[in-house]
């Protein structure tokens, strides 16, 4: 006898249940704030999920890494914040624009989805630590938020069963908690030197960038990376198709004009209207013989060869072959293996004041125990985003020795000026706290 094939609500209710028993299952927070932003994707069809906690955004759908200063993670933290200011906060709903401010709606609809749900997440007292928010596209449907109210619970429950709130309080006498209070308070006014963690990278120093002499594809690489070459050496090779094709046009149109021209030189002695005309083909020819000698040099830029001695600095030669490249595109760099600097990427959330001269250590990935020294000799005013995406001032720093070979990566370390420990330890809470504040 054949078994019932499930209806849509067992389906459902299937998976549901499976929600709720991974939540439940996870051994970690981490394992459960993924879990909250991804797993109920396939049930509720939202495009992105949020996880809030005391304010601060702890997990993205998609997203392992959450990057604070992140224009979609400023955006969700503000708009908590006009919920948390309008009362909203504590109730399961859908999110209203007029809840929020001017601001946070502009970006609403720049970042988010239209149909926003704001899931609360509730401690014993019943008093909010954190929230979902989940967006996506169509309205919520009352099935929906009752299903979505009922796994708040159990997410606010797997939570405080992960990170319990145990209240605890010191049992020594008063007069040692006095004690040791004021050494830690004595403590924190100790001068320490301050110091920052930033990935770096080992750069050519005063090395010659290779630009694109012209508009066109690069037909061949006869370089590989970090290849030494010699002056005068071809390293890449243009397709000159077109410019052979232009070139001779070039050539026969400058003979077309120097024929013409020397054949109304030839007639000007008996017809005075062939001797008005030899200025004119001769200016003509001049012009032809210029578009003659511009397709040539264009020609003659199609192999671009070295011109000085080194090693040829570039990521892959099979990227580029084949590539359309514009006039002053970069293309490789030939540089002195004896001369290399290290390029610091520094976060803006982990700026300190820096002079020239600052000491800076490398502990490349490739040999954590070895540690390479270096001085500060260049910082950035302004920053720029990296290639991960994140702002970061880029520092600049010389080797007191023999320098790594380029191209390795590492972290470098960068020491400041001496400030309290006190300053060294709340830094970046006090950087938030300023930030909040306004002060």
């Amino acid at each position: 006898m054949n078994a019932p094939v499930p209806g849509v609500l067992e389906q459902l209710l299937a998976h549901y249940l499976g929600l709720e028993r991974q939540a439940r299952a996870a051994a970690t927070v981490e394992a459960l704030a993924f879990a909250m932003v991804n797993d109920g994707q396939a049930l509720f069809g939202y495009r992105h999920a949020v996880l809030l906690i005391a304010g601060k955004v702890r997990a993205l759908t998609g997203i392992s890494v959450v990057e604070p200063n992140a224009p979609f993670v400023a955006f969700i933290e503000r708009a908590v914040g006009c919920l948390e200011a309008a009362k909203h906060l504590a109730n399961a709903a859908p999110v209203r624009a007029q809840a929020l401010d001017a601001a946070s709606r502009e970006d609403w609809q720049a970042l988010s989805a239209a149909e926003a749900f704001w899931l609360p997440l509730k401690d014993r007292r019943g008093e909010v630590f954190g929230g979902l928010w989940l967006a996506r596209d169509t309205p919520w449907s009352e099935a929906e938020q009752a299903l979505l109210v009922q796994l708040g619970d159990c997410y606010s429950h797997a939570w405080r069963a992960l990170q319990p709130g145990k209240p605890w309080r010191l049992r020594w006498p008063l007069r040692t908690r006095w004690a040791l209070a004021s050494i830690v308070l004595l403590l924190l006014f100790v001068p320490v030197r301050q110091s920052v963690l930033a990935p770096a990278e080992v750069v050519p120093r005063n090395g010659q960038v290779v630009a694109a002499p012209l508009d066109g594809v690069i037909a061949e690489f006869l370089v590989k990376p970090n290849q030494r070459v010699t002056i005068g050496q071809l390293l890449l090779r243009f397709d000159a198709t077109s410019l052979k094709a232009q070139a001779d046009v070039a050539e026969r149109t400058l003979g077309v004009a120097e024929a013409e021209l020397k054949a109304n030189t030839q007639r000007a002695f008996s017809d005075a209207e062939s001797g008005a005309r030899l200025d004119l083909l001769a200016a003509r020819v001049e012009q032809k013989r210029a578009e003659y000698d511009y397709a040539r040099d264009l020609l003659a830029r199609t192999e671009v060869r070295a011109e000085r001695e080194g090693i040829a600095v570039f990521a892959d030669a099979q990227r580029l072959t084949g590539k359309p490249v514009q006039t002053g595109e970069r293309l490789l760099e030939i540089a002195d293996p004896a001369e290399a600097e290290l390029r610091i990427e520094l976060p803006v959330a982990d700026a300190i004041d820096l002079a020239p001269g600052a000491e800076v250590a490398l502990f490349l990935d490739s040999d954590p125990l070895h540690r390479h020294s270096a001085q500060l000799e260049r910082a950035a005013y302004q920053a720029q985003t990296t290639p991960a995406g994140q702002l970061a001032y880029r520092l600049d720093a010389r080797f007191s020795a023999g320098p790594p070979r380029i191209g390795l990566r590492g972290t470098a370390k960068v020491f400041g000026q001496r400030a309290p420990l006190a300053l060294y330890l709340l830094r970046r809470p006090l950087a938030a706290l300023r930030q909040a504040v306004g002060v």
